[in-house]
């Protein structure tokens, strides 16, 4: 009676041991670990968050409930609950009027809620070679963090594009990443409008493939001298923009004619000297990125400094190539692509960061020479780097204290690939070494035996 007292008692205390300490994500590409970034957001909530799992008695899915375990052990300000949709038919009625799918979530703080349905926590892709659709990629805790910053915040920040220029659009990935970080995106036409809104946190302008006028400039520059932030990406084109480049030139910003090309390999993709992978700088605007986190961006300008500037104004380099780069600008006969005599020498900034400070109104202008860095295709050849640093860059400039846009986690299967060679190595080391220690050993043993 005393020994199954005391394991009672212990089963009792472990049981009040959070998960964090009792279990542990074996799994290859850890879908039950928290990232930092929702670390830091969860411990300093000081609001109440329930988090309601909706799903029918036994049919809970067994990854969710564990990513949700994790996230209460994190806070006490998260209670988790499940809600028997069978038993409990109309507890969704007050959040959603479309019905939901086993294992769909919904986060309440106060009279603020999100629902997240369970197609936006498994995500899917259909294989055309099968004819099925495949599950590849859990986005669990990013679409959960997004949710409990969503509930908890007071005012969502406004993101406005500008368009009526032939602006290049943002692709479904990075609009999602995006609208993670609980950032409203709109559209803005300055042809018709007076102003840029008042509720703009930050304007983009994507690479334009027309001018801007005129008024849309002097619009812009009153936008900023009130404070305002601005996200600008351009292209190479033989189109002259002379607005466009007013704007950057009130600001210090200029591009060079012509394309950069690089000269070291360990700074380009392979076999494309023109796709840039340059290095991070040190900046805030780039958040805890470094030199070591790649970005790939093609077909990019080199972004002039000026000095010659009002001393308000303070400019950060965010992305440069390396010393080995140059520029070629006869590209209607270039010919190669190696370095020749006269083509200027590197390094050169393809993005830089501006702020300026004038009597406590701040404004801020990133400025990146490539729109390619926004391309999905980009984005995928260096594991999602250059959405981190677009995302990074957008919660910088809307005064964002920690970026919260959590990336899908993939659930593609890794599979483990060796040479002829080492498969030859391999299998003798597991195969045919203990095979002849024991046929050796039996020898032995047959030998003595015989004696």
């Amino acid at each position: 009676a005393v020994v199954l007292a005391i394991v009672v008692v212990i089963n009792l205390v472990v049981g009040q041991i959070p998960v964090k300490y009792t279990q542990f994500d074996l799994t290859d590409n850890q879908l039950y670990t928290i990232t930092d970034q929702t670390k830091t957001f969860v411990k300093g909530l000081d609001s109440d968050v329930d988090v309601y799992l909706v799903a029918q008695s036994g049919q809970e899915d067994e990854q969710i409930q564990k990513v949700l375990e994790r996230y209460e052990s994190l806070s006490s300000h998260i209670k988790v609950h499940t809600k028997d949709p069978v038993v409990n038919p109309s507890f969704t009625k007050q959040y959603t009027d479309s019905s939901l799918s086993d294992n769909s979530l919904i986060v309440v703080c106060g009279d603020k809620y999100k629902v997240i349905n369970y197609s936006d926590i498994y995500q899917s892709e259909f294989n055309y070679s099968t004819y099925s659709s495949q599950t590849t990629g859990f986005d669990a805790e990013g679409q959960l963090t997004s949710a409990i910053d969503y509930v908890t915040s007071d005012t969502l920040p406004k993101l406005y594009t500008l368009t009526g220029h032939d602006e290049a659009s943002l692709s479904d990935t990075l609009t999602s990443q995006i609208e993670k970080e609980n950032i409203d995106i709109e559209e803005l036409n300055l042809v018709t409008s007076e102003s840029v809104p008042d509720d703009a946190d930050c304007l983009m302008i994507n690479g334009p493939q027309k001018d801007i006028t005129a008024d849309e400039k002097d619009r812009i520059l009153s936008y900023m001298e009130n404070g305002g932030h601005v996200l600008i990406f351009t292209d190479y084109t033989e189109t002259d923009m002379p607005n466009l480049a007013e704007l950057l030139n009130n600001y210090g910003l200029s591009t060079s004619a012509g394309l950069i090309f690089e000269g070291n390999s360990q700074y380009y993709y392979p076999g494309y000297p023109s796709y840039l992978i340059p290095r991070i700088q040190s900046a805030d605007a780039v958040g805890s990125m470094t030199s070591k986190d790649l970005v790939l961006m093609p077909y990019a300008q080199n972004i002039n400094i000026s000095d010659d500037v009002r001393s308000t104004v303070t400019t950060e380099a965010l992305l440069q190539t390396s010393s080995k780069s140059y520029i070629k600008t006869d590209l209607k006969n270039l010919t190669t692509t190696e370095k020749a005599s006269g083509d200027e020498e590197g390094p050169f900034t393809v993005g830089a960061a501006v702020t300026e400070n004038y009597n406590d109104v701040e404004t801020k202008l990133v400025y990146f020479s490539s729109s390619a860095i926004l391309d999905e295709n980009m984005n995928q050849a260096v594991s999602g780097g250059n959405y981190e640093l677009i995302s990074n860059v957008m919660s910088w400039m809307i005064d964002k204290e920690e970026n919260i846009s959590i990336p899908t986690k993939s659930l593609s299967t890794t599979y483990l690939t060796v040479t002829a060679a080492d498969a030859g190595f391999w299998g003798a080391v597991v195969i045919l070494i203990p095979a002849a220690l024991v046929i050796g050993g039996g020898v032995v043993w047959f030998r003595r035996r015989r004696k």
